[in-house]
């Protein structure tokens, strides 16, 4: 699932900067349904991230950071 999330994350920025709007929101809703339906499984800081849209900082989180910039602590 933190694979899955993370590959969503990487297309989802790289659509933004691309200034792709389908794309963009086509990562989004993806990662509101992998969020839906992963929420019990998937770390509290992550889910978290997720659900405010926090994507930088979830990606941050995935890929092992130890302290994530404008947060309470990290993994």
């Amino acid at each position: 699932m933190e694979e899955r999330i993370k590959s969503t994350l990487v297309e989802l920025l790289d659509a933004i900067k691309r200034a792709d709007g389908e794309a963009v929101a086509s990562r989004m809703a993806l990662l509101d349904e992998l969020l839906l339906k992963g929420r019990t499984s998937l770390h509290p800081q992550l889910a978290h991230f997720l659900q405010n849209r926090s994507y930088p900082k979830a990606l941050v989180f995935l890929g092992g950071e130890a302290a994530i910039p404008g947060s309470c602590g990290g993994r």
